[in-house]
């Protein structure tokens, strides 16, 4: 499938709702590969490539419109870290694309001319925090200047959008400054391409590093590259509060993807389960009255949770 244009992308996004993929790291923990190490689910880049791309499968056949590359924790300076040539670190990066890439490929060819639908690929671009591998995506404390962000996020999103990824995924982003910086890199060097952006909030009312949300939306309202906003890697009953303030703030389509409900704890990178969260058949009703158009799930999320979401939103398209 060629990369879509930006023209048809901007379309497609704003004719949703349309079903994100869910977790990577907890899928390719189910198949033996360690993620617990700063690299996170890039391991599998270097060790089980295959599995990537059978994650990445089984959340087309659950039903999701758009996958993310397993770029979130790949960049040069991670790879660099651990011996790696920049050379063999942007071939990783670009390994993350050809692998979503083939997942789709080869599951568009399974469906009949009347169960076509939007297959998209994100290329996935984690804030510094993720780099750090400390849990400061969840608190934003880190300050780095404007062309320190650029330079970091530059290489990877260089080869993110050369290998033809449709659409960057800003995601997870905890720092207000940072998202500044990543969308004047995108309108300055990728003028061709589009990017959603998803913020890392503390739940309520505010990005991790303090920052209002109402401020963070509006401040890209007349961002034309900016054609999705939201949020990300938070409890799911967080999520229809978020909503009502982003949906105060700007007509784009909001993009929500939370964690299962479970808590994670950075230090130890462990997670405690939450028996008491609502169902995503309960939840993606009350999401979408509340304006979400693009609709998945991040950390601990399943193919099973993908397509329960999947299915909710089917049935209320046919309502």
């Amino acid at each position: 499938m060629k990369q879509v244009e930006a023209q048809q992308l901007a379309t497609i996004l704003a004719n949703g709702p349309l079903v994100v993929d869910g977790a990577m790291a907890t899928e390719l923990e189910k198949k033996g590969i360690d993620t617990a190490n700063d690299l996170w689910s890039a391991t599998a880049l270097l060790n089980a490539p295959s599995a990537i791309k059978e994650v990445h499968r089984s959340y087309f056949v659950a039903g999701a419109n758009i996958v993310l590359t397993n770029s979130y924790q790949a960049n040069l300076p991670a790879f660099e870290a651990h011996g790696f040539s920049e050379d063999e670190g942007q071939h990783l990066i670009q390994k993350s694309v050809q692998l979503a890439q083939e997942a789709r490929d080869e599951y568009a060819q399974t469906l009949s001319a009347d169960k076509k639908r939007p297959l998209l690929i994100a290329g996935s671009v984690g804030p510094y925090g993720a780099y750090l591998a400390n849990g400061s995506e969840y608190t934003g404390d880190y300050l780095l200047s404007k062309e320190e962000y650029k330079n970091f996020h530059r290489p990877r999103m260089q080869v993110l959008a050369q290998a033809g990824v449709d659409l960057f995924a800003f995601e997870t982003q905890p720092n207000f400054a940072e998202t500044q910086a990543l969308a004047e890199l995108l309108y300055e060097e990728f003028p061709e391409m589009l990017a959603w952006l998803s913020f890392s909030v503390d739940g309520k009312d505010k990005l991790c590093d303090g920052t209002p949300l109402k401020q963070g939306v509006s401040y890209f309202v007349d961002d034309d590259q900016i054609v999705a906003i939201g949020v990300n890697c938070t409890s799911p009953t967080n999520v229809s509060g978020l909503l009502g303030i982003m949906q105060a703030k700007t007509t784009k389509p909001l993009v929500v993807y939370p964690n299962n409900g479970d808590t994670y704890d950075p230090l130890t990178k462990r997670w405690q389960i939450d028996h008491d969260t609502p169902s995503f058949s309960k939840l993606v009703p009350q999401w979408q009255h509340a304006g979400a158009s693009l609709i998945g799930g991040c950390c601990q999320t399943t193919p099973a949770d993908i397509g329960e979401i999947a299915r909710n939103i089917q049935k209320i398209k046919s309502e």
